[in-house]
Parts: structure tokens; C-alpha cells; sequence
């Protein structure tokens, strides 16, 4: 019998300056399109089973390097500095989906507001393209601030509606679950409402939890915008009564400090335990709104203080509040976003909370919390907050894990087509990316949904592979990192093809699916023609749970959306006709 030798490939990567780089992620063409990553010191080993390989080197901040590599020898690679145009070339994409080429959008702009051009993801063959994957986050902005268009009797704007947001908006977690610990991972395939051909496979995610109470101390700056724009009652006033609601849940050992800026930036608060909560508020109560907004020094300016207020075991937070109207030093969407990238791994985390309406700059405090390693929440009203800063406090607050991606591998010989709803890229990232996942910040106990469109191949809709639990048509596997440690962790779970009747679905699954098909009738693309309101209206509110409030009001809000939508909509077709 032939025994093949075994390779160890060891080696170290550093910056022009000698400094290893931490975190560092490596590809070897032998092990296909899962990551490797360098340690802290930038060091790292890699089994092998052939002396030499194709290896590529990427790290944020640092430009790429493809070469080849020995094994049979220690091997020092150096990457050099990217300058700030290869450092925007470099951004990264929240889904691995192939686009048509002939995808266009257009910037939305109403009264001032503006969100991100995006792109839907749209059918891709199993066969040429086996593997995919999306970015996991806990951002649940896009529902709330669609509830705002529509409590105005307002339509919204389509690049306001992120599907997946809005599934992160609701618990779907599997109650049975009672692992804590852990990250937990439970799939559903079940038929498609609005395409009897397709089927939907639901994929759900719950982050482990942390026990506050015992958790160590939380270190919070307060960002906060008292420009001239905030001085509506639906900006600054309600964001001081959702930071007094939250002061008041802190702990003595927590720390609170303060950057305000309006006209001009500065410590209004110097870091103070929370033991004194009545001082803090007294200081909240007498923020007042004038000037312009230099956004670009106040972040600056508050990433200093949360440095100085750093300490390694502790929870590590700026929090920014606005309504995201810069107009002062770097004011664009990519200016911001290179700014706040450089303090991606600092262990300092970024949560935006957005707020108004009229000049609000949905686009920039996206890409803030995703390129500062946070999350994003819109803030419509008093009851929002409560939920976003106080029943919802942990996993706004509390990262079990950063840069969280998953892959998805499906199997071909099961799956013809697919598509992943919602985690729509930017345009002008599809242009100009690599084809590299932005992971995302994921929150104590926090369940996440991801859902794709399936048309199974011509087997699959016989009756005896229809319900055959023992095939896998798909393997995940999860990556992320844990917080405050170099762990990288890699996560495999399997798909099953555990395909059940829709109508007798778990009813979360039921109320995701009106979720889903909510989102598509008000992103009003060709993707989503076969839908209409009453489907929709009649799913949730036969799955909506009694004694949850935002399921309630999702099904009362579905019906202020038809009233509004329904004229569009005839007249659209009268149009086409």
C-alpha cells in the first residue's frame, strides 16, 4: 500500500514595518474556498498534502498578494500598506450571489433622505455555482423605519426594504432549544406560496447567551448629534428619554461617558460610573439642538475617549446618535466608511441608532454599523427604544461573536436553482469588489433567519424523494471569531431535506413567509409580480402569535400598506397594459 507524505506549511505574515498581522486571511488552492488565518503574531501552520501550493493573502487594510508557497521550508510573506483608494476597492459584499449583468438601480432620494443603491439577488444554477454565502448581523433598522413611511400614509422607498433586516426584526428562535451555550442551527424546507415549482428553505441561527448580570463591566460612549436638525421631537427629545431608559438599567460598575457635537465637537460627559445615574440624566435633560453636524471629528473624537476608557475584559461601545446628516469635513458614504474601518479591530464596538424623517441618511449609518463592527437600529418612537436598549438589551449590547459569516455548499443533484432573499449587495460594490463576505457583529442570544428560493431538481418532486429526511441537500458551515480572542470558529451543520406541507409549518415559519413576501411587494421589482396583499394579510393572520405584540402589529400594518399600495399598483398595470 502507497502512503502519501504528509506537508506542514508554516510560515509568518507582517506589515512593511515588521509588525505581524493579526488575523490575516489565507487561501490555499488545494483546500478550495475555506479561509485559514494568521495568529496574533501573525504566525501561522497549515497541513498540506503536496510540498507546494497556490496561496493568496488578504487583510484589511493591506493590499493582496498571490504567490507560490514551500512547505518544506519556514516562509515569511510581507503585504504592504493598501493606499486609500485600494482600501476602497477592497470593500466587501454581504452575499457570495453571481449578478446579472444588466442589474441597474437608482438612488432614492426623498426630502433629503438617502439609502444605499442595492442589487437583489436573483436565481443562480446549483451546478456552476455549488456554493454561496451571506454575512450574519443582528441590524433590524429597515423595519421600523418602514413602519415610519407607513404610519405617514407614505409608500417606501425600495432600497429601504432589507429583507432580512426585517426578518431580524421578529424571534423565530426554535423554543425546544434549550442549548445556551452555543450557537444552535435548525432548517425547514416547505413549499413556496406565491410558486407552487419552488420551495423555501428557512435556515435558523441562536447566538449563545450571556449572562448580564454577570457579565463584566460595559464602557459606553454616548455619540450624540444635537445639530440644528435634531431639534424635532422625534429626534434629540426622544433619543434623551431612550438614554435615560437605558442609563437607568445599567449596573454601578458600568461607565458612561459623553461626545456631543452640533456647530462644534466635544466631551460633554467625562466618564462616570453609573452608581451616579441622577447626575447623568440631569446632564442628558439639558442637551439642546443647534449648529451644523460635524459627524466626521465627532467620530473621531469619540473613538479617542472610548480608547482611553478601554480596558480588554470589558464590554467596549460607542453608541451614535443621529439622524445621520453630515455635512461638516468627510461627509460621503465611502469618506465615513474608510474612517471608521480603521477601527474595526480595535475592540471597540460601533451601535447606530438612527432617528427623523425628511433628511435622514439611512445609507450612511448602515454602512457605519457594518464597517465599524456593530449593529443599526431606527428609533420611530418611545416603545422602538424600550425594545432596542432595554427588553432587547443584551443583544444590542453583548457581542457572542464578530465577523460571522456563513457558507452554504448545495448539493446539485438535489438543487437545480437558488436564491438568496434579501442581503442585497451594493452596487457599486458588485462593480468593483472582490468576492470576499463583510461578517457581521452577532448579539447574546440573538436568532437570525436567513431564507433561499430552491427549485429542486425534476427528482425531487417524486413522492418518495419529496420526503426523504436521510438526503442532504445542502452543508453550512458558520465562521466567526470570538470576541476579545484570536479563536477563530468554524461551525458545520447539514440541510436535511425534511420538506413539510406549508399549511402545517411551524407557525413561525408561516409568519417569516408573510414577512418575506411583505418585503417583496414593497420592493416592487419583477422578482415578486406573483404576489398580492390578501395572500399576504391571510398568512399572518393565521400564524401571528396572540400574545406578541409585533407580530400584531406586523398584521396591521400589512393592511395599512395595501390601502396605500393597492392604487400604485392598479395604475402600474393600467400603465403596462
Amino acid at each position: 500500500m502507497q502512503s502519501h507524505s504528509q506537508y506542514y506549511l508554516r510560515g509568518e505574515v507582517k506589515d512593511e514595518n515588521g509588525q505581524g498581522i493579526y488575523n490575516a486571511k489565507i487561501f490555499l488552492s488545494s483546500k478550495g474556498t475555506i479561509p485559514f488565518y494568521t495568529g496574533s503574531s501573525g504566525a501561522f501552520g497549515i497541513p498540506l498534502s503536496t510540498p507546494t501550493d497556490s496561496i493568496i493573502f488578504m487583510a484589511d487594510g493591506y493590499e493582496t498578494i498571490k504567490t507560490l508557497t514551500d512547505a518544506r521550508k519556514y516562509n515569511t510573506y510581507t503585504l504592504k500598506f493598501a493606499s486609500a483608494n485600494a482600501l476602497v476597492a477592497k470593500h466587501k459584499l454581504y452575499s457570495l450571489v453571481p449578478q446579472n449583468a444588466d442589474d441597474v438601480t437608482e438612488t432614492y432620494y426623498n426630502q433629503g433622505e438617502t439609502y444605499t443603491n442595492l442589487i437583489e439577488n436573483d436565481f443562480t444554477f446549483a451546478e456552476k455555482y455549488p456554493e454561496t454565502g451571506f454575512a450574519l448581523n443582528i441590524n433590524r433598522a429597515s423595519y421600523s423605519n418602514i413602519r415610519r413611511f407607513l404610519n405617514n400614509n407614505m409608500t417606501v422607498p425600495p432600497d429601504a426594504v432589507r429583507i432580512e433586516e426585517m426578518l431580524n426584526y421578529f424571534d423565530f428562535a426554535d423554543k425546544a432549544n434549550t442549548d445556551r451555550d452555543n450557537f444552535s442551527c435548525a432548517t425547514q424546507l416547505t413549499q413556496s406560496p406565491w410558486d407552487v415549482g419552488k420551495r423555501l428553505l428557512f435556515i435558523k441561527f441562536k447566538a449563545p447567551y450571556i449572562n448580564v448580570d454577570t457579565a463584566p463591566p460595559t464602557n459606553l460612549v454616548f455619540l450624540v448629534d444635537v445639530s440644528g436638525s435634531m431639534e424635532n421631537p422625534n429626534r434629540l427629545p426622544l433619543l434623551k428619554d431612550a438614554f435615560k431608559m437605558l442609563v437607568n438599567n445599567l449596573r454601578d460598575k458600568d461607565t458612561i461617558a459623553m461626545v456631543i457635537y452640533g456647530g462644534i465637537v466635544g466631551t460633554y460627559l467625562q466618564p462616570i460610573s453609573c452608581k451616579y445615574k441622577d447626575s447623568i440624566n440631569r446632564s442628558i435633560d439639558k442637551l439642546e439642538a443647534s449648529g451644523e453636524t460635524p459627524g466626521e471629528a465627532a467620530i473621531r473624537t469619540a473613538y479617542a475617549l472610548a480608547e482611553r476608557m478601554y480596558k480588554k475584559e470589558a464590554n467596549n461601545r460607542i453608541i451614535l446618535a443621529t439622524d445621520g446628516d453630515f455635512n461638516v469635513g468627510q461627509t460621503t458614504d465611502k469618506e465615513l466608511e474608510d474612517l471608521v474601518v480603521t477601527h474595526r479591530n480595535s475592540g471597540i464596538y460601533l451601535t447606530c441608532l438612527g432617528v427623523g424623517m425628511g433628511n435622514y441618511k439611512d445609507s450612511k449609518l448602515e454602512i457605519l454599523a457594518k464597517k465599524g463592527n456593530g449593529n443599526f437600529a431606527y428609533i420611530d418612537n418611545i416603545y422602538e427604544a424600550e425594545k432596542v436598549l432595554i427588553s432587547e438589551f443584551s443583544k444590542t449590547m453583548y457581542a457572542v461573536a464578530n465577523d460571522a459569516s456563513v457558507n452554504v455548499y448545495f448539493n446539485p443533484y438535489y438543487v437545480k436553482r437558488y436564491r438568496l432573499i434579501g442581503f442585497d449587495n451594493r452596487k457599486e460594490l458588485l462593480e468593483n469588489s472582490v468576492a470576499e463576505l463583510e461578517g457581521g457583529e452577532v448579539g447574546s442570544g440573538h436568532s437570525l433567519m436567513a431564507v433561499f428560493e430552491i427549485e429542486p431538481v425534476d427528482a425531487m418532486y417524486d413522492s418518495i424523494m419529496r420526503n426523504n429526511p436521510d438526503v442532504n441537500i445542502a452543508q453550512l458551515q458558520l465562521h466567526y471569531k470570538v470576541p476579545q480572542s484570536d479563536q477563530q470558529v468554524v461551525k458545520n451543520f447539514s440541510v436535511p431535506n425534511n420538506f413539510e406541507d406549508f399549511n402545517t409549518c411551524d407557525s413561525s415559519i408561516r409568519f417569516a413567509t408573510s414577512v418575506i413576501m411583505f418585503g417583496g411587494l414593497l420592493k416592487q421589482s419583477e422578482l415578486w409580480e406573483n404576489l398580492n396583499w390578501e395572500d399576504i394579510i391571510k398568512i399572518a393572520r393565521n400564524s401571528a402569535m396572540e400574545n406578541d405584540f409585533s407580530q400584531k402589529e406586523f398584521v396591521a400594518l400589512v393592511g395599512k400598506a395595501k390601502i396605500i399600495y393597492e392604487p400604485y399598483r392598479k395604475k402600474k398595470k393600467k400603465e403596462q397594459e
